[in-house]
């Protein structure tokens, strides 16, 4: 079975943004404006298509991303469909708590239209949706919405791109007219004027430019030309030469420049309005790639170990990359997948190279948000999902068995933020270990761990508002209740000082007694040196140094190693306030047995009591995990984030420069910093950045470690 539409007339494309700057808006306009929709959607009525999920509809934000399918006639070729051209779209988050979406898709996507709120310009996850398609090398156009709102301006919006995210940034409209007197755009390429009539927008009528703009339009058309003509040496040197450049050159060599990442061209609209979208949709049919103006897919052959890549061409062999997973509670688990070469039908089997396993598709569905519908078979160059395949996770690559090969995989950002999670019932508890493999599996940047000192489980994400959203998808999709609560933190106790203690365990209860008696010596444990020979008496594991100095066999040899099992035994809970105690050397020195009451508990129980009299004279402290925190925030808020780290007892340890951010190094107890990433974005506008990673672990001060303690007791 052949493709019904030519690879050329293939764009897949995603639409980002900062939050509220109008991402879900413009996508219900291309659904309606495509012919897939037969009524626009809007976020304040809670009835959008790609926000289908209940929190997303309640919040009217976007938590996952969402793929539509849809079909595009440009508006310049009329009633001519032989230029249909497909777009596969993916819609995406703009909160940062749920940048892991935007990161999976830049990865599987070959172009992004870029969306900015016309009033607020470049915003903070603006700039983080930004660096992601650099590294993904993903070719931008920009569009700059909302220009019908009270306070909006163009060319301060644009003034912005340029300022902070790029100077290859391009006008290739302007608007006519501001907030209630926006009426249309100009196409400083075509210079013509576009008016939106009809019902919704629907007729783009082309007429002149009003005579009051057309100074400056043409302004903005003479350094269009400029930058369009760098991109090609020939057109260069005709344009020097005075020669009139035809249209068509101009369009071709843009596209060129756009896809090489030379130029972002900036268009403008307001599609609450219905004003500009389809100039849009336009301008990514003539600018951005199609899968075949991009780079060979690069991996790895997993027979091979050596580098391969695969082209963009139905006939080349089977490589698919899986970059996400969704539970739906009609068909099961759905892994979407972006096809890179070859056609792969339902009934077929795939290889997972991952993990070295062949799985039969029964089904595979494309998607329009949460609707789907079915496929027999898929080309290179589409996104699709199959249905029901159990070992596959996200990152893998689905391939033929024959030509095994490993895409590159995508990674994710570490979680940030944690919080403690419990059943409110026994039978909550079996659902939930169900509920929190199913959610960890379809989102990499949320965790679990039970931590064995507390018994509690840990969950990790992006954010406050992520755990909240998880916790709510427990409650609603799989039937968990739960409470949640911050984490305890896993303290450590040890001595400062060192001591002597003599302990004798001696228990008659009427035929044969209990006897042990035991001398030790404690002193805190000195770091290991590699290269000093370990004496033959001394046995040395991670936290705890076992010396035994008996001689003459007053303590026979069968019961030194209870007496060792008793240590450290006594070392599991400190006499502080029961944290485990680490980093403690214990020297066996003297004792003395019965021959007959003398047993392995006797003296278990002998050095368990000898150690805890030991820990108690030999000056002991509490320990507290330090976190190695980095911030990457402007300039503007380092003061206020200097202060608000001294203040959470941090030591900064550097500050430095990460382009046009400054990094601030600092190490401070985990203790202090839960919630510090929501107060951090809200003293920086969500600008700031935290990365945090576990360092040492240092003694807790006096006044704090008395307060420890007296919640522990």
């Amino acid at each position: 079975m052949s493709r019904d539409y030519p690879l050329e007339k293939v764009r897949n494309f995603g639409i980002v943004a900062h939050v509220d700057a109008g991402k879900t808006t413009t996508s219900e306009r291309i659904l309606y404006y495509t012919g897939e929709s037969h009524k626009i959607g809007e976020v304040h009525e809670g009835n959008t298509v790609t926000d289908w999920m209940e929190q997303e509809r309640e919040r009217g934000i976007t938590i996952t991303a969402a793929a539509i399918t849809c079909f595009w006639n440009p508006t310049y070729m009329g009633t001519d469909t032989s230029a249909k051209v497909r777009f596969n779209i993916i819609d995406t988050p703009g909160h940062i708590d749920f940048t892991s979406e935007v990161k999976r898709s830049m990865r599987v996507l070959d172009g992004a239209v870029v969306v900015f709120d016309g009033v607020a310009g470049v915003e903070p996850q603006s700039e983080t949706n930004w660096r992601y398609a650099e590294e993904a090398n993903v070719p931008r156009v920009c569009y700059i919405n909302k220009l019908d709102r009270t306070g909006a301006s163009f060319e301060k919006s644009y003034a912005s791109i340029l300022d902070r995210l790029s100077n290859k940034a391009v006008r290739l409209q302007i608007p006519i007219g501001l907030e209630d007197k926006f009426e249309g755009v100009i196409d400083l390429l075509h210079m013509k004027a576009y008016h939106f009539e009809g019902e919704m927008g629907v007729n783009v009528v082309a007429g002149e430019i009003p005579a009051g703009m057309r100074t400056e339009a043409d302004k903005y058309h003479a350094e269009l030309i400029e930058r369009i003509v760098e991109n090609d040496d020939a057109v260069m040197s005709d344009f020097l030469d005075g020669k009139e450049i035809p249209l068509e050159t101009l369009k071709t060599t843009l596209r060129k420049g756009v896809i090489a990442n030379n130029i972002f061209p900036v268009l403008t609209g307001s599609s609450l309005k219905n004003k500009g979208v389809q100039l849009v949709l336009d301008a990514v049919v003539d600018y951005l790639p199609s899968p075949k103006d991009m780079p060979e897919a690069k991996g790895i052959n997993t027979d091979t170990n050596e580098p391969e890549t695969r082209p963009a061409s139905d006939e080349a062999p089977f490589a698919a990359l899986v970059f996400k997973l969704q539970v739906d509670p009609f068909v099961g688990q759905l892994s979407f997948f972006r096809v890179y070469s070859g056609t792969f039908s339902a009934g077929d089997t795939v290889y997972d190279s991952a993990n070295n396993k062949k799985e039969r598709v029964g089904r595979i569905v494309r998607l329009q948000a949460d609707k789907r519908e079915d496929v027999k078979i898929v080309y290179a160059g589409e996104i699709a999902a199959a249905v029901g395949m159990k070992e596959v996770k996200i990152g893998h690559t689905l391939c033929d068995a024959e030509h095994p090969i490993a895409l590159e995989s995508i990674v994710f950002p570490e979680p940030v933020v944690s919080m403690r999670i419990e059943p409110n019932t026994k039978a909550d508890q079996e659902k939930m270990g169900i509920a929190l493999s199913r959610l960890s599996d379809e989102d990499p940047t949320f965790r679990i761990k039970s931590d064995p000192e507390t018994m509690e489980t840990i969950v990790s994400g992006m954010g406050e508002l992520h755990l909240e959203i998880i916790v709510d998808r427990m409650k609603r999709e799989f039937g968990v209740q739960a409470s949640t609560g911050k984490p305890q933190v896993a303290y450590r106790e040890t001595i400062s000082g060192s001591a002597d203690v003599e302990y004798k365990h001696i228990k008659q209860t009427g035929g044969r007694g209990q006897y042990g008696h035991v001398k030790i010596r404690v002193k805190p444990m000195e770091p290991v040196d590699p290269d000093k020979k370990v004496k033959n008496n001394v046995e040395r594991e991670e936290h705890f140094e076992f010396i035994n100095n008996i001689k003459g066999g007053v303590i026979p040899q069968e019961f030194i190693q209870p007496v060792k099992k008793g240590l450290k035994e006594a070392m599991e809970r400190g006499i502080q306030a029961g944290f485990p105690v680490v980093d403690i050397s214990v020297e066996l020195y003297d004792g003395s047995a019965h021959d007959v009451d003398s047993s392995e508990i006797a003296f278990k129980l002998a050095a368990i009591n000898a150690m805890q009299e030991a820990m108690q004279k030999a000056k002991p402290v509490l320990l507290e995990p330090i976190m190695k925190l980095e911030v990457v925030v402007p300039e503007k808020f380092m003061g206020d984030v200097t202060g608000m780290i001294n203040s959470k007892r941090g030591a900064i340890e550097a500050m430095g420069e990460r382009g046009q951010a400054r990094v601030i190094t600092a190490k401070v107890p985990l203790s202090e910093l839960f919630g510090f990433t929501t107060q951090l974005r809200s003293a920086t506008e969500g600008r700031g950045v935290p990365n945090l990673e576990f360092s040492h672990y240092a003694t807790v001060p006096g006044n704090v470690a008395q307060e420890v303690i007296a919640a522990r007791k």
